[in-house]
């Protein structure tokens, strides 16, 4: 009898295992997993190159005569006083299909803390670091546009929120779409 033992218990292990496992299966277990498709942005505006803005009136909204050097991209431009980045400076930024919330945050993280703007019924962000800096965001659809005023340490040629919200503005008034 002892040899008979282990063998039984042997098979009811095996019985009670191929019970849990088992059943009927369902459409569901046979299903591939799906992911979640990309989320597609419609075409949003077109702000123009360096946000339909000219080099003039970036200097006579921040108040200085010309710029060092200005830099224009495929989404932006910046205009700088002197060189490098601890230089007075404004720029320009497109952001296509991006969410101008993780931009609003990243200003409270850096100690400017955004408050609401509208221009032109395009709400948005601005926030401000007194005498220093000043970013300016509007949302348009999926799409934002967002001027950025520093100076950098340098006295202030005119209040940078001041110049910030006249950009956005002239932006704002020749957007197309």
């Amino acid at each position: 009898m002892r040899t008979k033992l282990p063998a039984v218990a042997a098979i009811a292990v095996a019985l009670v295992l191929s019970g849990c496992g088992g059943g009927d299966k369902t459409s569901d277990d046979d299903a591939i997993p799906t992911r979640t498709p990309p989320k597609v942005s419609p075409a949003g505006p077109f702000f123009g190159e360096c946000g339909s803005v000219t080099d003039q009136e970036v200097q006579t909204a921040f108040g200085v005569s010309s710029f060092a050097s200005v830099t224009r991209n495929s989404v932006g431009c910046v205009w700088e006083v002197g060189g490098g980045s601890s230089a007075p400076s404004v720029s320009f930024s497109w952001y296509r299909g991006s969410p101008i919330g993780r931009e609003a945050a990243g200003s409270d993280r850096l100690q400017r803390p955004p408050k609401p703007v509208e221009i032109r019924g395009h709400e948005g962000f601005i926030g401000q670091i007194p005498g220093q800096l000043c970013e300016l965001g509007l949302q348009y659809g999926d799409d934002f546009m967002h001027w950025s005023v520093t100076y950098a340490g340098f006295p202030p040629f005119k209040d940078e929120c001041a110049v910030a919200r006249e950009l956005a503005e002239l932006t704002a008034s020749r957007v197309q779409g």
